[in-house]
């Protein structure tokens, strides 16, 4: 037995102005025949540890009397593409960057069709100018650039693709767009494709990656602290217990604030260090805590238990 038809939006008159692009996404399409069953765009799944993504078009079904090609509006994600500030073009800056690290990965354009396929498909797309089309990163190199959140600046003119890049993002094979320092130019230094725009934490962790190339390339000599850290795994695990213990300690004798952030960000550093020596990313351990945000504590620790 066929399920009742669900009653049709509305067409809006902005909807029905809209591009064929961008209407075949926001817009649901009725079709010529069929038994009455939901139809949609189908959303990808929810990333862990975020929110659920938010289907591009309504669901509505064909009723009696309904015309072939009729279509009903999400008026949610209308108004989020009205309220953009596109240019004279149709256009808007769009910036990918990295959920976890915080990193630039590319910056290109985007019109409403774009941005409607990306909060449809939640694959980071773009308008190429050069082509006068759409095309989604990594359609060719399959490193997409998975789309957790999308935001908007606060004139609207521009936009943030927040995601998780499936490999590396620039053409280059380097993980961003954005590896030439300005500052290193001016001194004489070549651009490095392993370099990213980072923030001090991720700065930390090049420092501490260099220190043990290091010891490859240059052999015995004067170790500095990180070296012998990374030389002695005694040493380092007895310094992580030492600061991990001076850390409490501000707060069992109510040490001031500046004490317990010196503490910690002693505990950070040799933890950090600890993480290279395992050869493990801090954008691992990241990524690990995000997908926990929706999930208890108590939760979690019990699946690790079970596995």
């Amino acid at each position: 037995m066929a399920a009742p038809p669900l009653p049709r939006a509305p067409v809006s008159s902005s909807a029905a102005a809209a591009s064929p692009g961008v209407r075949a996404l926001l817009l649901l399409r009725v079709g010529g025949g069929g038994s009455g069953r939901c139809a949609g765009v189908a959303a990808a799944a929810a990333a862990p540890g975020w929110r659920r993504p938010f289907p591009a078009a309504s669901v509505a079904a064909r009723s009696a009397g309904t015309t072939p090609g009729e279509v009903a509006v999400d008026p949610k994600v209308e108004a989020i593409l009205d309220s953009v500030k596109w240019d004279s073009k149709g256009l808007a800056v769009a910036i990918a960057q990295n959920v976890d690290t915080g990193a630039i990965l590319m910056q290109g354009f985007a019109n409403k069709e774009a941005l409607a396929t990306t909060i449809s498909t939640r694959k980071a797309t773009f308008y190429s100018r050069s082509r006068s089309s759409l095309w989604t990163k990594g359609e060719t190199s399959m490193n997409f650039i998975n789309v957790h959140d999308i935001f908007l600046d606060c004139d609207r003119d521009s936009i943030i693709y927040l995601g998780k890049p499936d490999g590396p993002t620039c053409h280059t094979g380097a993980e961003t767009c954005y590896y030439t320092s300005v500052y290193d130019a001016l001194q004489g230094s070549k651009p490095n494709q392993d370099r990213q725009v980072v923030s001090t934490l991720y700065s930390l962790e090049d420092t501490i990656s260099r220190r043990k190339e290091e010891i490859v390339t240059e052999g015995s000599g004067k170790p500095s602290w990180t070296k012998k850290l990374i030389l002695d795994n005694r040493l380092l695990c007895s310094k992580i217990s030492e600061e991990a213990g001076e850390l409490n300690r501000t707060l069992l004798e109510n040490e001031d604030e500046s004490r317990t952030i010196s503490e910690m960000g002693d505990l950070l550093y040799h933890a950090m260090v600890l993480l290279r020596v395992k050869g493990v990313r801090m954008e691992q351990v990241l990524e690990v805590l995000r997908k926990r945000f929706s999930q208890s504590g108590i939760e979690e620790k019990a699946s690790r238990n079970k596995s």
